[in-house]
């Protein structure tokens, strides 16, 4: 395993015009399996300007602890340093964010500093293709914090070797609706401008339809952290929370936002406001 040490953030616009560049590399030059490299930050402290921006581009009232999708902020300029070096098997720009599980072990203070590390792992078939998850660990000092599992999926030839999907045990069809939200046609941009993921397919709608979208559409990791803003006070200090991105939100757009408490936790699902179809389903559960 190689360790590549940072001791400042890398651009991530940079990097993203790197992923552009890298979209058709000649043939043959990209390896067939994941680096086995961890790429982490030293210690930083939180930007303030920038998490108070979070805080109003997600609706997060902040408290003074950091929201649980703030760390992926974070790391999002590694995980890209990451995936666009030499080697990597997919072109960044064309993966396609299946799922994100989040795993809390406490509740951390906005002044705390916070070492980052980021890594990938696990090849496997997809029905669809193949699909690999990036790794993302915050610690303070030598305590891990949070750890964050996204699953990416590069779509190509179907695998008779994938694993059968799972049967979903929870309804969330019918979950109650308590909210309705109305996104504007510029989040994308917005949040963009805070999380530093600026993938065309978020950014405009000329981009999007370049990928195949016919408008600009949400990030997902921005609807999940509308939810969990949604739902804050309803957390426990350490927890988990897992979702599925089902479809993408186009720009602009009105979702419903529906949630139920249960035993252990809350099912919660965000979907179209009038046609009812799911953009992402999530369980939190009290660790």
């Amino acid at each position: 395993m190689s360790n590549v040490e940072l001791k400042s953030a890398p651009g991530a616009g940079g990097l993203y015009l790197k992923a552009a560049i890298g979209m058709t590399p000649l043939a043959g030059t990209r390896k067939k399996e994941l680096p086995d490299t961890v790429v982490s930050l030293e210690a930083q402290p939180v930007d303030l300007d920038r998490l108070a921006a979070f805080g109003r581009v997600t609706e997060h009232t902040l408290t003074g602890s950091l929201p649980p999708i703030f760390f992926n902020v974070l790391s999002m300029p590694l995980q890209l340093k990451l995936m666009t070096g030499d080697g990597f098997p997919f072109p960044v720009i064309g993966l396609v964010h299946v799922n994100n599980k989040i795993e809390q072990t406490r509740k951390v203070d906005a002044a705390e500093p916070l070492g980052l590390s980021v890594r990938v792992q696990d090849l496997r078939p997809h029905p669809k293709g193949r699909q690999f998850d990036v790794i993302s660990e915050a610690r303070v000092g030598d305590e891990l914090v949070s750890k964050a599992t996204s699953t990416y999926l590069r779509i190509g030839k179907p695998s008779e070797e994938a694993a059968a999907e799972k049967t979903e045990e929870i309804d969330f069809s019918a979950l109650p609706q308590i909210a309705t939200w109305s996104l504007p046609g510029d989040l994308g941009r917005r949040y963009a401008s805070v999380s530093g993921d600026r993938n065309p397919i978020h950014m405009h709608d000329l981009t999007a339809k370049a990928f195949g979208f016919p408008k600009a559409i949400a990030h997902g990791m921005w609807t999940k952290a509308r939810a969990l803003a949604a739902i804050d006070n309803k957390l426990p200090d350490a927890f988990t929370v897992d979702v599925a991105f089902k479809r993408p939100i186009l720009l602009p757009s009105k979702v419903g936002f529906h949630v139920a408490e249960v035993d252990d936790g809350l099912n919660f699902s965000v979907r179209n406001a009038k046609k009812g179809t799911p953009h992402v389903d999530g369980t939190t559960r009290a660790a």
